[in-house]
């Protein structure tokens, strides 16, 4: 769906108060504290200080306001009371916001403590993977040159690509077309229009790319148990390139316009 001006504009806005949640989680100590106590941290700055909606709260009757992933769980983690983050850990939160009727949605992986080289390294490479998926975004372009650009950037490091789970276009509802694949040929697809919405959230793994669903019915972890990333932007066609609506105030990178 292509998003008016007007709508684009609420978009930044929703997309930034989202930002400014992981600015905040930043300057949080994550270590030993529960999934859900960071659960209830994250609701409370949504709904009392930013004054908007967290929109994953009910969203297909899921009961939280985020998914929190740790180490082998590749997305969808549940919070708990009794699940504490420890030393060590590789740990995703993914968060969506509703502001004004549109909702931005953005996730970033954690490391927390003295985490490993070789999980400090999947995270680096998921989060080039995610820039290497936008720089693709520009008027023209198609949906299989962003998949493209990511998959080839994680087998060159030698990690796979989670193919069960994509990006999506995103505004009023959470889930809008297109899907957005993580991996693809260059040219095919979708053609970028100025005014699609959507988001780039690849998943990388440290070992193989099949994943399962656990007992909870949510929470999807990797088949062989090794490590899995990920990050996430909700970003805009321009009219010459991008725009990150969900671009937080630590990321010094630009793309430049085309």
């Amino acid at each position: 769906m292509i998003k008016s001006a007007a709508d684009l504009q609420k978009m930044a806005v929703s997309g930034k108060l989202l930002a400014s949640v992981f600015t905040m989680l930043d300057k949080t100590d994550l270590l030993g504290k529960s999934t859900m106590s960071i659960n209830d941290l994250v609701e409370n700055y949504i709904v009392n200080t930013l004054k908007a909606r967290p929109a994953s709260k009910g969203q297909y009757d899921y009961p939280y306001v985020m998914n929190i992933s740790r180490n082998a769980v590749v997305c969808h983690g549940m919070p708990s009371a009794s699940e504490f983050i420890e030393d060590g850990d590789i740990v995703n939160f993914d968060i969506t916001l509703e502001k004004n009727g549109f909702i931005a949605d953005s996730s970033k992986t954690y490391m927390v403590g003295k985490v490993a080289g070789h999980a400090a390294r999947l995270v680096q490479v998921t989060y080039d993977a995610l820039w290497k998926g936008i720089e693709q975004v520009r008027p023209g372009a198609t949906l299989g040159d962003i998949g493209f650009a990511i998959e080839r950037h994680a087998k060159r490091n030698n990690y796979s690509v989670v193919r069960d789970y994509c990006g999506h276009g995103i505004g009023r509802e959470m889930h809008e077309d297109p899907q957005v694949l993580h991996f693809g040929r260059p040219g095919t697809g979708e053609r970028l229009r100025p005014g699609m919405v959507f988001t780039i959230e690849p998943m990388l793994n440290q070992g193989g790319s099949k994943v399962m669903t656990e007992k909870d019915g949510w929470t999807v972890v990797t088949k062989d148990g090794k490590l899995s990333a990920q990050f996430e932007h909700t970003v805009a066609v321009t009219s010459d390139g991008v725009e990150i609506l969900t671009l937080r105030p630590d990321e010094g990178h630009k793309v430049s316009k085309r």
